[in-house]
């Protein structure tokens, strides 16, 4: 099972975002500590209930800096949500970025779920699930075939394509980030890979698997064709200020070093073949146990 970190991009509860150099730095550690790939964020900014607006960095800049800062890692996103760019652009984009990383991208995409950074950009918020489709439509022959002719209700891109061609003759594969029957069936028809979020344990991921295998029979798709991913929390205890609260609990991979490599056992042994990690905390110590960790998983 590949192994993989979300680095730093969003502001901390007292308001502080990391610099590049920071970014940078986690993702540039990760790759020599011997993590399989690193995982931006793509949001524009969060708005919860009772709680001050928070920022994030935007996410295609910043993984494209970092393929540029990066020589072996896997580079990826969970998950760029469509909405926030014309597709056909996107994937124009995504070829592109696979060709200055030299071939490793895992080009993650998703639907949108956070209302407010809909609103406050500008951006429609109805229809999610079917501006998802048409955005698949034109992605994946776009970057699998090199062109295409569509023309939907959301989305054209008439007599499209893409040259030049980045270093996959197919482009880099698309994860798809999917719940929910509809979202599943999409996965099915345009994946290479499915992600699914946020777990701390690989229990809930044999549910989830059968609504996917069931997408795929629909689909006429062998589901074994389709790679599971989950994104998993990870949280270093005494590295944090508190104790988990009760949301938390059951959520998130906890312990010392013995006892993550022992869920990263876990999740292996169900079938997953990446998984993406976010730290709690997420800062430079708490990677370097958490490579502690992946040492001993790997050693078995």
């Amino acid at each position: 099972m590949k192994v993989g970190v979300v680095v730093p991009m969003g502001e901390t509860d007292a308001g502080e975002a990391p610099r590049y150099a920071e970014v940078r730095s986690f993702a540039l550690q990760a790759e020599a500590q011997g993590f399989d790939s690193v995982w931006v964020f793509d949001h524009l900014l969060f708005r919860f209930p009772d709680k001050p607006t928070a920022g994030i960095w935007e996410a295609w800049t910043t993984l494209t800096a970092l393929a540029e800062a990066t020589e072996r890692v896997e580079i990826g996103s969970v998950v760029f949500c469509t909405t926030f760019r014309n597709p056909a652009v996107l994937a124009k984009m995504a070829d592109t970025l696979d060709e200055v990383s030299g071939g490793r991208l895992i080009l993650g995409l998703g639907a949108g779920w956070h209302d407010p950074e809909f609103v406050a950009f500008g951006l429609p918020n109805d229809k999610l699930a079917s501006r998802f489709e048409e955005a698949l439509s034109i992605i994946s022959p776009l970057l699998r075939a090199g062109e295409v002719d569509f023309a939907g209700e959301f989305y054209e891109a008439r007599d499209c394509v893409l040259l030049p061609r980045g270093p996959r003759p197919a482009g880099p594969p698309i994860l798809v980030a999917s719940f929910g029957p509809r979202m599943l069936r999409l996965t099915a028809r345009f994946a290479d890979a499915w992600n699914t979020a946020w777990l701390g344990d690989p229990g809930p991921l044999a549910e989830r698997r059968a609504g996917l295998d069931e997408a795929c029979r629909a689909e006429g798709r062998d589901p074994a064709a389709i790679e599971v991913t989950v994104g998993v929390n990870v949280a270093l205890p005494d590295l944090l200020p508190g104790p988990p609260t009760d949301d938390e609990v059951g959520k998130t991979l906890s312990g010392d070093t013995a006892a993550i490599a022992a869920g990263l056992r876990a999740f292996a042994d169900a079938g997953v073949g990446h998984a993406i990690c976010a730290l709690e905390p997420n800062t430079p110590e708490a990677l370097g146990r958490f490579a502690e960790a992946l040492e001993r998983f790997r050693a078995g």
